[in-house]
């Protein structure tokens, strides 16, 4: 069975790094697209970072500069390492994966970031 477990949120404060993985399996994950998203209290869900199949990343421009996401092939995970965070990254982070030609989008539950001021 498809399933997607993000884990590594937690309280941080302001200025501060924390790192976020996504676990996937049921899955041949050298075919998986993985994306982060985020949600901030009473806002829309949005993107934070893409990986490719190939390893090739793209990034909001709110995560730019900032944000660094990998492919874990050992571990079959993607992770996103959050450096310099700001009181406005406080959201609930979640991992999205879809493989190729296939419309089916698979979620996570998410995990909590909170950065204190």
């Amino acid at each position: 069975q498809v399933q997607l477990v993000e884990s590594g949120g937690g309280l941080v404060q302001a200025g501060g790094s924390l790192t976020l993985s996504c676990t996937v399996s049921g899955m041949i994950f050298s075919a998986v697209s993985i994306d982060w998203y985020r949600q901030p209290p009473g806002k829309q869900r949005e993107i934070v970072a893409q990986i490719s199949r190939g390893g090739g990343a793209s990034y909001a421009a709110s995560a730019k500069g900032r944000f660094t996401i990998s492919r874990d092939s050992a571990k079959k995970a993607v992770n996103l390492q959050m450096n310099s965070l700001k009181h406005d990254d406080t959201a609930v982070y979640y991992c999205h994966a879809t493989i190729p030609f296939d419309p089916t989008e698979f979620w996570g539950k998410g995990t909590l970031v909170t950065v204190s001021s």
